[in-house]
């Protein structure tokens, strides 16, 4: 090596050489893009109606157990009033003797789900959506949450109205909170 040049880094060496990705490079960018992309829209809940029916079953499942616990801070009893396709929370005034519904509209279900209810071991037939049928004069809850701490023993099932859709459970023994179980004969998980 002679004094007077400096070493020049090969990479640098080659200065007509054009700079840029190669097509592979940004093939296998793309795909890494897509595969996140697919990823966060599966966990975002948007890839389908299963991700939601569950949000809905936690949702009722929640509800019941804060009225559980109201019943019994309030000393109190409330409970729910089913349909097939919404729920409403009622909460019973002694001094009119009959129940009444809270503030608000009955939460509907999407219309792709519906739900269904067992107590004692016996289906309950559910009437209609109160908007459908018109307003009833005192509707009467078919899970009761009192003041002493007990619930209504049941089990609910909420699914998807299609015929190969989704099947949660929800059930209680009248003294446990009820979970949220998806339905074994189905096999499919969430």
């Amino acid at each position: 090596m002679s004094a007077g040049r400096a070493a020049v880094p090969l990479c640098c060496a080659r200065r007509g050489a054009a700079r840029g990705f190669t097509l592979v490079e940004l093939l296998v960018v793309l795909v890494i893009l897509g595969v996140l992309i697919a990823l966060a829209v599966l966990g975002s809940g948007v890839a389908g109606p299963g991700r939601e029916l569950h949000g809905e079953a936690e949702r009722l499942a929640g509800l019941i157990g804060v009225l559980a616990e109201e019943a019994v801070l309030d000393n109190r009893e409330y409970g729910v009033h089913l349909t097939a396709g919404a729920y409403q929370v009622l909460r019973y005034d002694p001094a009119l003797r009959r129940w009444q519904p809270l503030p608000g509209k009955p939460h509907d279900l999407p219309s792709w789900a519906e739900l269904s209810v067992e107590l004692e071991g016996e289906a309950l037939r559910l009437p209609q959506p109160v908007a459908e049928q018109g307003r009833q004069a005192s509707p009467t809850p078919q899970l009761l949450m009192l003041s002493s701490g007990e619930l209504s023993p049941f089990r609910l099932q909420l699914r998807e109205r299609r015929r190969d859709g989704l099947s949660l459970w929800l059930s209680s023994d009248g003294f446990q909170l009820p979970r949220v179980e998806l339905d074994g004969a189905k096999g499919r998980s969430r």
